[in-house]
């Protein structure tokens, strides 16, 4: 048995699960959420306790001393000393051409990670960092890299590539990489085995703070509403997602903006919290429920985007057997998956809205029982997924 601690560090939470493998046997997990935000909480779950408590945590650093004080700590830990863990899985969100699979970290990975983070800059820099904290606090325990971009390698070149100069793809790499794979591929081999079909064509909608979604064709990642970098696509928490690119010209020459300020704008200040002031969903579906218009259009506006990618991604695959919904917005928010599906019937999916109110950790149906398409809720879970890819290269 190996003790596999898994470490998912997103823009602005930090995921955990200590997990003995390869029982799959889940010792403690927990999340720290709104990292940096006002209101940050430490959730903490083992067989014996469950805690929620609210702590100061600046970066993600704070954060993940945080969670390795718990897991150490008399009486609620886990774990003695850190000599009884295993080896650290990361997630690392953008892995460039350099990386197409799961890694063992070395100085040359953790500058590759480094040299991608105008790529990623969410979401590289907390990943680094995490790894950078994991390897003090447990210098004894080897750290690997799985990568969010190697699920989708598989997309073919005539999605993958932009229509620019092709010199800019041959020899700068400038590509449709993708990202959420851990997450798209797990929450998709799930729903293969739930269909019990293996040829399938599936669209993986993944919403959490960050967005994404991916048509899946017997398993294999087709096309991704994320790019070159994880900015693009579906309305996000603080990203802008599809924007035409002339408006980052009249920003910058007509406006005066810097290169730089606009691409904090469409990183840090754009999305959910451009048009309303929140970056968390539920704070913005509270204001709406209070009658804030700005509120109630940008729900509207998300959920017409996730529409549109539906569309094209039945079009791509000439074909839909199932919808999954996933992650923290995709598992809990039943208005946006009800707004995402509402009349959408000439693609036979139909909601079925008393199912869809249902709260439940297990995957779960929530069309009628007359949609051509199925609609799934299907509780995404990376730590497993990291875990299972760490152990394949430790063992």
């Amino acid at each position: 048995m190996k003790n596999i601690l898994v470490i998912n560090s997103g823009s602005s939470s930090l995921k955990f699960q200590l997990i003995q493998m390869p029982s799959k046997k889940v010792l403690a997990s927990g999340m720290v959420e709104r990292i940096g935000l006002e209101g940050a909480k430490l959730h903490y779950k083992t067989k014996a306790v469950s805690t929620s408590e609210e702590i100061e945590v600046p970066d993600h650093a704070m954060a993940l001393k945080a969670v390795t004080n718990m897991l150490l700590e008399t009486g609620n830990g886990v774990i003695n000393n850190s000599e009884e863990i295993s080896a650290i899985g990361h997630r690392v969100v953008h892995g460039g051409k350099t990386f197409s699979s799961t890694t063992v970290i070395d100085e040359n990975v953790k500058k590759t990670i480094k040299d991608l983070f105008s790529l990623a800059p969410l979401h590289n820099p907390p990943n680094l960092k995490g790894i950078e904290v994991a390897e003090k606090l447990f210098p004894g325990a080897p750290q690997i890299a799985v990568f969010d971009t190697a699920f989708h390698s598989s997309i073919p070149e005539q999605a993958r590539k932009y229509a620019i100069p092709d010199k800019l793809y041959e020899e700068e790499h400038i590509q449709l990489y993708g990202f959420h794979g851990t997450s798209h591929k797990y929450v998709t081999e799930k729903a293969q085995e739930y269909l019990q079909q293996e040829n399938s064509k599936i669209i993986s909608i993944h919403l959490g703070n960050g967005c994404s979604i991916t048509a899946v064709q017997n398993g294999k990642s087709l096309d991704h509403s994320l790019g070159f970098a994880p900015v693009n696509g579906l309305i996000m928490g603080t990203r802008s997602g599809d924007i035409d690119q002339s408006v980052i010209f009249y920003l910058v020459e007509q406006l005066g903006y810097s290169l730089q300020e606009v691409n904090h704008m469409l990183h840090n200040q754009s999305g959910m919290y451009g048009l309303t002031g929140y970056s968390d969903l539920r704070d913005i579906e509270e204001q709406a429920g209070k009658g804030n218009t700005e509120c109630q259009l940008a729900l509207e506006m998300n959920a017409y985007r996730i529409k549109k990618y539906i569309g094209a991604y039945a079009a791509a695959m000439n074909g839909l057997d199932a919808i999954i919904f996933t992650a923290g917005i995709g598992e809990n928010s039943s208005t946006i998956r009800k707004m995402a599906c509402l009349n959408m019937d000439f693609f036979g999916i139909e909601l079925d809205e008393e199912k869809n109110k249902v709260r439940s950790k297990e995957i779960r149906e929530i069309n009628s029982v007359d949609s051509k398409v199925k609609i799934l809720v299907i509780p995404t879970n990376e730590e497993l997924e990291i875990a299972k890819q760490v152990m394949e290269l430790v063992s």
